[in-house]
């Protein structure tokens, strides 16, 4: 077994010399072909560059089944071991030395786990493990020589215990009442007792990643220096809770080998209009001249660049000061269907640019998607950055390039023009929300899904899909069965591009409406 699983180590090997090749950078990692002996390896999960550290990491995957070195992963302590016929590899997630043959030996950049896929240094493992090599720049290949390096027709064993691929998420919303819990307001054990159940239920059906809502209307459920804490933990906008909810999210999740992805509300201010119960520091009193009310809600208005940097400071707080596997936004831009007042706005900001409000308004979304891209990589280059925009980017009617689909649309109606940001690689998934049914003749679940695919297709950026436990057993047509949701699932299965799915929301899967825990239990242990 070990013998075998030195291949993987070879594996592992051939990545980091590949990182070690003239002229190799991010953008051509995807177009490396590898291959052992022969034989071409793959991967659902592609080599990635960290500029600042000059370090290319590879799936843990790829050393196991490709090159056969054994490997094991600890999700406790979240640590790999490696062992190849001579060497023995212990790394561990967010510890800057690696143990080699029970030495300590400094490295630049450890364990990393990114979409629930543990990724290993290139270099680091390369520089530890013997194997032959040949690097061919112009064709753009690795091909590798296990020659004499074990005894032939080794046994490969399978190797246990590393995270699913597949996203399989769940939004956690802090304003529905997925949590806190109603009853829970100032109660710190019930709070904490609350999620870890909802944790645990989750986890029970399959689900590995959640997306807790961690800004919901310009507050926090942390202790921020730039925003009131939510008024859901004591029942008083800006009332310290007692203790840091994120911090204890955090750690339960990861505990569970859960991804936590945090979720944000960006341009939303209140979600009512009225404003005397809002903190002294809460922007809206803090500055005013940011806000433009619409729908009897308050936003953050999109086009004032000053506004646009605060959000994007909040945001990168959060990746500063937590072990977050990602920042996640949804669909909260401008405001659909409604008169928003940015006139002023338009007219001191635009300087003649674009010729229509409309133009602008999707400018500003764009350069508000680039900006905080480039920041959350700036952090810390392995955060997942993505999006969540509604399910139809323009209809037909309005686009021929559109979906075949009559409903509101991100691009006309929210501004958010999400071909620019997935044409552009400033995110690194897309996950619309498609909730209608496959039977929803106005926006089916089916036509979406293949208008999204293709437009991924050829991309680095993942597509996840978001569905709709919600309307189960509402009179909407297609929802009166919970197999609504194994059909969609099962649909996806064609598309390589689609990496998991996202449901909205917790509750409603915890709940159980028309059987919906063993249909998916049953969908994901199948």
């Amino acid at each position: 077994m070990r013998k075998v699983k030195e291949c993987l180590a070879l594996l592992l090997v051939v990545l980091l010399v590949l990182q070690g090749a003239p002229n190799i950078s991010a953008a051509s990692s995807s177009e490396i072909t590898i291959y052992l002996d022969g034989s071409q390896l793959k991967t659902d999960v592609a080599p990635y560059l960290k500029p600042k550290d000059n370090v290319t990491m590879v799936p843990l995957r790829v050393i196991s089944e490709g090159i056969g070195a054994s490997t094991k992963w600890n999700q406790s302590t979240r640590t790999v071991n490696i062992q190849g016929l001579y060497t023995s590899i212990s790394l561990t997630n967010g510890k800057t030395t690696g143990i080699v043959d029970g030495k300590s030996v400094n490295l630049t950049t450890s364990v990393e786990i990114i979409r629930g896929r543990v990724m290993v240094p290139l270099r680091f493992v390369s520089e530890h493990l013997g194997l032959q090599v040949t690097w061919n720049q112009s064709a753009k290949t690795i091909k590798l020589t296990t020659t004499n390096l074990w005894p032939a027709d080794p046994e490969i064993p399978i190797v246990p215990g590393e995270p699913s691929s597949e996203i399989r998420g769940a939004w956690i919303s802090t304003i529905n009442g997925d949590w806190p819990k109603t009853g829970s307001t100032k109660n710190i054990e019930k709070q904490k007792q609350d999620f870890i159940k909802e944790l645990d239920s989750l986890e029970s059906m399959g689900i590995n990643s959640v997306y807790v809502q961690l800004r919901g209307a310009s507050d926090a459920i942390y202790p921020s220096a730039l925003v009131p804490w939510n008024k859901v933990l004591t029942g008083t906008q800006g009332l310290d809770p007692g203790y840091d909810p994120v911090a204890f999210m955090v750690e339960e999740v990861h505990k569970r080998g859960m991804e936590f992805h945090a979720w944000f509300n960006p341009f939303r201010a209140n979600t009512t209009t009225n404003t005397s119960t809002l903190a002294a520091n809460h922007v809206i009193k803090q500055h005013p001249e940011w806000i433009v009310t619409a729908k009897n809600q308050m936003y953050i208005n999109p086009g004032i660049p000053e506004a646009r940097q605060h959000i994007i400071d909040t945001i990168i707080e959060v990746v500063n000061n937590y072990d977050i596997d990602g920042v996640h936004l949804d669909d909260y831009f401008y405001p659909s269907n409604t008169t928003f007042n940015d006139n002023v706005a338009y007219k001191q900001y635009n300087a003649g640019k674009f010729k229509n409000i409309d133009d602008w308004r999707r400018d500003n979304i764009n350069r508000f998607v680039q900006s905080l891209g480039q920041s959350v990589k700036q952090s810390k280059p392995s955060v997942e950055y993505g999006i969540s925009p509604f399910g139809v980017w323009r209809n037909i009617a309005k686009d021929p390039t559109g979906s075949n689909t009559k409903a509101s649309a991100a691009y006309d109606d929210m501004y958010a023009d999400v071909r620019t940001w997935i044409k552009e690689g400033w995110i690194d998934y897309v996950a619309p929300q498609i909730y209608w049914s496959m039977s929803f003749t106005a926006a089916r679940y089916d036509v979406l899904v293949d208008w999204w695919a293709n437009e991924v297709k050829g991309t680095d950026v993942d597509l996840i899909i978001g569905h709709s436990p919600y309307k189960l057993g509402t009179a909407e047509v297609g929802w009166q069965t919970s197999q609504e949701i194994i059909n969609q699932l099962k649909y996806n299965e064609q598309y390589d591009d689609i990496t998991g799915s996202i449901f909205f929301s917790s509750q409603y899967l915890t709940k159980n409406p028309l059987g919906l825990i063993q249909a998916l239990t049953s969908y994901y242990t199948k």
